[in-house]
């Protein structure tokens, strides 16, 4: 009989640590695996691999993922949060890795309204084609053909339910487990601001990539929605570290900004069906003392001048010390 070899998807979170472990306190071979997207990454994970001594794949997802967030089949969460498809399409990945004979979760029934019901548990594994051994809550699932056949000890898996982490705090003594992250806030789409901001542009955008996503994690955003295919996302930088981060995401054809002479925030335009052709390297800009975003009218079509002319406007008001001046405002091409 072959020995059970168990590739567990591991969160970071307590729960997936304690499903390694009470596998491998079976004797089963465990090695992890997790996933990095534009909403979650893979750093937590990589501390619990490291924490616990086992080896750890990692899958980006990025581009699977925000195709199943603009169309999901399931549905969302309280947010937008496919779950249930995330998870299926997580597990689908983990069984490539073909030298595995088991995906395992660290998934507890109840835990989570929406993708830890019995039903959703179930509904994961049919979108996934896949069958997942749950450690932590086994007794109370259908048996697994793993736990069948003998490769795991189904009376050595566990029962728990629900919210509580009164069972788990326990495991973690037993294991000597002292550090793992929280079990909630590792997903952007589970944030409700992120999750507005996302909404907007998948209606704006629909077809927009993960290149686009990324921007949404920094800034102050403002959407240029012409009529038709036309498209402008500005971004303006809050403090240095989103300066930092767009001028490192502006990717071949977005044009950035920035005050001359006073400092100020950065400025991202990123366009879709425009034809951006450079007169002059600096605008000069007169901003007001008090700026009615109404008045820009962004809801409006307008001109490749008049959007450089926004986006100029919107860099000087955002430095307190340039309103009420004329400031000229650097533009390049990325």
């Amino acid at each position: 009989m072959p020995k059970l070899k168990a590739l567990v998807l591991l969160s970071g979170g307590l729960d997936s640590i304690l499903a390694a472990k009470v596998l491998q306190a079976q004797g089963t071979e465990v090695q992890g695996i997790c996933f990095r997207s534009n909403f979650f990454s893979s750093e937590k994970a990589k501390k619990a691999a490291e924490s616990i001594g086992i080896k750890l794949n990692i899958v980006d997802i990025s581009n699977e993922l925000l195709e199943i967030v603009k169309n999901p089949p399931s549905g969302y969460g309280k947010h937008l949060n496919p779950c249930i498809d995330c998870h299926a399409l997580m597990t689908k990945k983990a069984s490539e890795i073909k030298e595995y004979n088991v995906i395992a979760t660290g998934e507890v029934l109840g835990q989570r309204p929406f993708s830890q019901k019995k039903e959703a548990l179930a509904r994961v594994e049919k979108l996934a084609g896949v069958e997942i051994l749950r450690p932590l809550s086994a007794k109370l699932l259908p048996e697994t053909e793993i736990e069948k056949k003998g490769l795991v000890n189904r009376g050595r898996l566990l029962n728990i339910r629900g919210r509580g982490r009164g069972r788990q705090m326990e495991l973690a003594q037993k294991y000597n487990i002292k550090e793992y992250s929280t079990p909630a806030g590792g997903c952007l789409l589970t944030d409700p601001e992120f999750s507005q901001r996302l909404g907007k542009m998948l209606d704006y955008w629909p077809d927009c990539t993960t290149d686009d996503v990324q921007l949404l994690k920094f800034g102050r955003i403002f959407w240029q929605n012409s009529k038709g295919s036309k498209k402008i996302l500005l971004i303006v930088g809050r403090h240095q570290t989103d300066d930092k981060a767009l001028e490192k995401f502006a990717k071949p054809g977005d044009i950035i900004l920035e005050l001359k002479d006073i400092p100020g925030p950065l400025t991202l335009l990123r366009a879709k069906n425009y034809k951006f052709k450079l007169q002059e390297d600096i605008l000069k800009i007169n901003v007001p003392s008090e700026l009615k975003k109404g008045e820009l009218k962004l809801s409006e079509t307008k001109s490749e001048d008049e959007i450089l002319k926004i986006a100029g406007l919107l860099t000087g008001w955002y430095a307190i010390k340039a309103r009420g001046k004329k400031v000229k405002i650097e533009v390049k091409n990325k």
